[in-house]
């Protein structure tokens, strides 16, 4: 597995990340695999030289970072064999300050993560939205810190606004205070509004890029058809994924089954390939449930399209609503 800057940093990430917000407890989410079924699939991971790991407290309540703890320490000999990502934001409790980007849901936040995942650093802290209650100079200042008491080794952000990540930026800068490094975003072949303004901000900035859902949750894979069939137990409990996509998105779908069809490779590697050939991506996030979910994305990282074969994914798109935020 290639090993590729994170953006400008100088740190080492392999070109695939393995999201695990699949493994976790499995009585929260019925797709979502306990420990013991997750195993596999870290194994399979480490032994395919992926390194790049990415999980949030909020997932399943803070038991995905249980598992990712416990299987990364079993499979990688030392902490700084791999790179570990998490995020804080979401809604851990029903106390008034358990989620948001608080000073002081941010510094429990990572003590918090840091336990559940069994280390005393993660590499990458995000958050996972932006927060609209809280300013963003008291969430800067709060992450600067978290990087100054060496909890984290870089930050980074997850889906928003260009406007804000600029805004986020120029101020990190303006204080002294540690800028972010990553952006996590809504980005594949059906949803590419980010090429507008966030992917030219991320590659002028040299922040680097981490799309979440590459397979747009399944759809590129042919989790549901036109009909609206959903065959597989995610697609049929994913109410976020029943709002990012509409059936325009098919013919996109259509376009990628077609070239990967005519390339003998599954539709999820043409998907990936995709986004894997645009110079401002990083590492795509991918989730797998089955092994050849896995090794549909390991083998991505060996297939190159050609301008006719992008041109053809990518002449049926239809622009969106902003979706993911």
């Amino acid at each position: 597995m290639k090993q590729v800057r994170l953006g400008r940093t100088g740190l080492q990430v392999s070109e695939i990340c393995l999201g695990m917000m699949s493994y976790g407890d499995p009585a929260q989410r019925p797709w979502v695999l306990s420990e013991e079924d997750a195993d596999p699939f870290v194994r399979r991971a480490a032994e395919a030289g992926i390194t790049f790991f990415d999980t949030a407290d909020v997932y399943t309540q803070g038991a995905s970072e249980v598992v990712t703890g416990r299987l990364l320490a079993k499979y990688f000999t030392r902490r700084d064999d791999y790179v570990l990502a998490t995020k804080v934001h979401g809604r851990m409790g029903d106390a008034p300050n358990d989620g948001g980007l608080s000073r002081k849901h941010i510094l429990a936040g990572i003590d918090d993560s840091l336990r559940r995942l069994g280390t005393d650093h993660v590499d990458l802290y995000q958050i996972h939205r932006w927060d609209s209650n809280t300013p963003i100079e008291e969430t800067l200042e709060a992450l600067h810190d978290v990087v100054r008491a060496g909890k984290a080794r870089y930050i980074g952000a997850s889906s928003m606004y260009a406007w804000q990540f600029s805004k986020a930026q120029y101020l990190a800068r303006a204080n002294g205070w540690t800028p972010f490094v990553a952006m996590q975003n809504h980005y594949n072949l059906v949803y590419r509004e980010e090429e507008r303004e966030m992917l030219p901000l991320c590659a002028d900035q040299g922040v680097g890029v981490i799309p979440w859902s590459p397979l747009a949750r399944g759809v590129l894979a042919g989790n549901r058809n036109r009909a609206g069939d959903r065959l597989t137990t995610r697609a049929n409990n994913d109410p976020f994924g029943d709002s990012l996509y509409n059936d325009d998105d098919f013919n996109v779908v259509d376009a990628n089954a077609a070239v990967a069809a005519d390339r003998g490779v599954s539709p999820a590697q043409t998907a990936l390939a995709w986004l894997l050939a645009n110079p401002t991506v990083t590492a795509p996030i991918v989730g797998a449930t089955k092994l050849h979910h896995l090794d549909d994305a390991i083998a991505a990282t060996d297939l190159t399209l050609d301008e006719k074969e992008i041109e053809r994914l990518e002449a049926p798109y239809v622009p969106h609503r902003i979706a993911g935020h």
